[in-house]
């Protein structure tokens, strides 16, 4: 392997894969939220980058096309784990997120299967739309914790009716809880749609993958006694 700028950019996404969960355990809330960001909003960035600077600069290379889609699954398979987990399980985040997880090990274990002939299944334009909706949906949901943290930590002691006055601004909103509450709804709900999304063309890529693959699948026919 040639330690080229888009090789660099690749190894640099799968380091931070296990980044991701590794913020959750030794920084609080909301730093672990914000750092978590980070990590996912740059090693995002640098999927486009490394393809670019690739295409660019002449430095496309076996390794690049080899760990380059596994650092984008892997990448987006954490996150998912990650925001499963501190979501505690809510079913409209468990679904879409297993659909994603299945198809992915269902279409790594093809490849596996095909060995090289999974070569000639190329990328299509609508795989490279499924990352890219996946990521900004999980990026979405990421923010979407530091909201929630804000008002829960900042709503602490209200009781309900406290809570609704302050929100419908018969009280004074002292504490920004209001666009703190907006924001929180925001990025949670376009989080969720873009995530059903996401996995929406996750399933009709695996689909579409499959279908292609099956004529490599059949068993060779047994050759006739003349």
């Amino acid at each position: 392997m040639r330690w080229t700028v888009p090789n660099i950019l690749t190894v640099a996404r799968l380091i931070a894969v296990p980044l991701l969960p590794i913020v959750f355990l030794f920084f609080a809330r909301p730093w672990a939220d914000y750092y978590a960001i980070a990590v996912f909003m740059l090693a995002s960035l640098t999927d486009w980058v490394d393809g670019y600077l690739a295409r660019r600069l002449g430095q496309e290379s076996l390794f690049g096309a080899a760990m380059d889609p596994i650092a984008d699954k892997a990448l987006v398979l954490m996150a998912l784990l990650v925001i499963t987990a501190y979501s505690g399980l809510a079913v409209w985040i468990v679904l879409p997120a297993g659909i994603i997880i299945f198809r992915e090990i269902f279409v790594s274990g093809l490849r596996e299967t095909l060995g090289d002939k999974s070569r000639l299944l190329k990328v299509t334009n609508l795989a490279k739309w499924k990352t890219t909706v996946q990521m900004v949906a999980l990026t979405l949901l990421f923010a979407k914790g530091v909201f929630e943290h804000y008002v829960g930590m900042q709503s602490f002691g209200m009781d309900q009716e406290m809570f609704d006055a302050v929100i419908s601004g018969a009280t004074e909103d002292e504490l920004g809880l209001r666009w703190k509450l907006t924001g929180m709804n925001w990025t949670g709900n376009a989080g969720v749609i873009l995530l059903w999304g996401a996995a929406l063309l996750t399933a009709i890529t695996g689909v579409e993958y499959f279908r292609k693959a099956l004529p490599f699948l059949k068993e060779p026919e047994e050759k006739k006694d003349d």
